[in-house]
């Protein structure tokens, strides 16, 4: 578990984190977001002892990182943001190192061939890491991270600079430890959120603004249980009229059209579902449809909303 209170760290006069507290509980995977300058990296490095805070407590699985910090980094795994590595090393004398340093007990070997297949650096186990690529690195990195099995995993950006199927392997690797774990993953890519994550912790300017579910969160867009169809051009005067007339649409807006079709999307009111009326009238007066969709709401339009690049979510 991880529990942090009354968190803040200042730096001059500047306040990079202020005074925030939150838990996480084993089997949760907790994405951590904000803009950049936001604070997440600072909040991160404090968890892990990497810098001491000016106020306010953080313990890992008991310890407080401040007062006993060996025993909280012994229960941690960290990936710091850009993978700090020994570029003379190879990946497999870097792991050894750090099994050694860790204190990995058992047989070492077969740990680190467990981990290196678990992240696919077979290929460049014997490569110098400073001739790998940002991806093979971000792998390196990972690879560190779990090598003595951690009870708590701090992930900063753990896709950074990884393909789409490299990725895919990375989050389906981090889906299947979290069961065990708790996971604190930071990440610009929202996608990531509603793919790993079960719970979202959004910073802005210091200070926690939001603590919710991807769905929670996915619910505060003005998109969520929005209808959005793709129809003939020569439907949309029809269609549109029909859409205003229904009591619980709140507005209808166009997003473009091309080759004879538009694309349009009906708005409910706060709280109303507008799905089964839409489709009921769509069959009765006979709409030509060339898609329909609900939406489940936009992680990317609550992010801004949020951290004031836009109006504030409902």
């Amino acid at each position: 578990m991880i529990e942090i209170q009354n968190l803040t760290k200042r730096f001059g006069l500047f306040t990079a984190v202020d005074d925030i507290s939150f838990k996480v509980e084993k089997g949760t995977v907790l994405g951590f977001l904000g803009p950049n300058g936001a604070g997440k990296s600072t909040t991160m490095k404090m968890i892990t002892g990497f810098l001491s805070p000016t106020a306010g407590t953080a313990r890992v699985c008991g310890h407080d990182v401040q007062n006993e910090p060996i025993a909280a980094k012994e229960k941690m795994g960290y990936l710091p943001e850009g993978a700090p590595l020994y570029p003379d090393m190879t990946p497999r004398g870097f792991l050894a190192f750090v099994a050694e340093l860790r204190g990995v007990s058992g047989n070492r070997k077969a740990r680190i061939e467990e981990v290196v297949s678990k992240v696919n650096l077979q290929s460049v186990l014997d490569v110098p890491i400073e001739t790998l690529s940002k991806g093979y690195k971000r792998r390196v990195g990972l690879a560190q991270a779990m090598l003595h099995d951690p009870e708590v995993l701090v992930l900063d950006e753990p896709t950074d600079g990884l393909d789409p199927n490299q990725k895919h392997e990375v989050r389906t690797l981090i889906r299947s430890m979290a069961a065990n774990k708790v996971v604190v993953l930071s990440t610009h890519i929202l996608e990531e959120v509603e793919a790993l994550c079960t719970r979202t912790i959004i910073i802005s300017n210091g200070k926690l603004v939001v603590d919710c579910t991807p769905a929670q969160l996915a619910a505060k867009s003005r998109y969520h249980n929005a209808v959005s169809l793709t129809i003939p051009s020569t439907q949309r005067e029809k269609i549109e009229r029909s859409l205003n007339g229904m009591s619980q649409v709140a507005s209808v807006e166009f997003s473009g059209g091309t080759n004879g079709r538009v694309s349009m999307t009906a708005f409910p009111r706060a709280g109303s579902s507008i799905v089964a009326e839409v489709g009921a009238k769509a069959r009765d007066e006979h709409w030509e449809i060339d898609e329909m969709r609900v939406e489940s709401g936009r992680l990317d339009e609550v992010f801004r909303n949020l951290t004031g690049f836009g109006a504030q979510a409902n």
